[in-house]
């Protein structure tokens, strides 16, 4: 499984989530690349190069060609480590190998849409994994293949659907050895998975005092029922009318001295 899944070119995209971590499928991917006789460039941008080649072994380790990013990444420190044309410069200078087939594994794809317009970025992709040349650059004589981490949680559907577009391989099922060789399972996730013990459903409303639900009795009843604050059409125009009999009311007022008459100034006791 494993070896027929790096037989495949192109662009190889590693969606992982929050559940399900990706980076040991990726370190897989790479060791069992390097092991192969490929040439392996890493472009490291969330974690460092130690962190990275941890659980490597020496073998592995020099077969690996690093390219850092996470250390200084904008190139804040002026050391010169830095690639000039940034990351996508990185990842075209990678493109300039005289090797037979070549391996560069993206740690990670989130990071860089992060940084960088997806349009960008796609493009990128697309010319190294479909192996076109840059101008002036003669594209290596076997195959390359890129291995892209990527975080889809982060991301919306557009960058998630124009990554997905320009993958040859989309891997999110596998378990990972504690030496990071890859055993690929095959199947539905569901098979995949651990039989969780049977916890029995407890009914909420088994001790209830009171109904949660209504009979066809009950509420025809409810809905004939007049609450004491709604007013009928009858009900309204027997208080608006005065009755046989009712002389209509009228109100007096008496001002005292200490009502404001004068029509000029009404605010004047206030003293403003």
């Amino acid at each position: 499984m494993l070896e027929s899944l790096l037989a495949i070119g192109g662009l190889v995209l590693l969606r992982d989530s929050v559940e399900w971590e990706g980076r040991s499928l990726l370190k897989a991917l790479v060791k069992k690349s390097a092991l192969s006789g490929e040439q392996v460039h890493v472009l490291g941008c969330e974690v460092s190069e130690e962190e990275f080649r941890e659980g490597f072994e020496s073998d592995v380790n020099s077969r690996l060609i690093y390219h850092d990013l996470f250390r200084d990444p904008l190139n804040w420190s002026k050391t010169g480590e830095a690639h000039p044309g940034g990351p996508l410069g990185a990842l075209r200078a990678m493109y300039r190998t005289d090797s037979c087939s070549i391996t560069i594994a993206v740690d990670s794809l989130s990071w860089l849409l992060l940084h960088l317009p997806c349009t960008e970025l796609c493009q990128t992709l697309h010319v190294l994994s479909h192996g076109n040349s840059y101008p002036g650059v003669n594209p290596p004589v076997g195959e390359v293949r890129v291995l892209g981490l990527l975080h889809e949680e982060l991301h919306g559907q557009g960058p998630l659907g124009a990554l997905s577009s320009l993958a040859q391989t989309e891997t999110q099922w596998f378990s990972i050895l504690p030496d990071f060789n890859l055993d690929l399972q095959e199947g539905p996730v569901e098979s995949q998975q651990q039989p969780s013990s049977h916890v029995p459903l407890v009914d909420p409303t088994t001790h209830l005092t009171f109904n949660l639900h209504l009979s066809k009795k009950e509420r025809e009843a409810k809905d004939n029922l007049t609450l004491p604050f709604q007013f009928s059409s009858e009900k309204q125009q027997a208080l608006l009318r005065p009755g046989p009999g009712q002389s209509s009311s009228h109100i007096f007022y008496e001002p005292d001295v200490y009502d404001d008459l004068d029509q000029e100034d009404p605010d004047e006791d206030l003293d403003i």
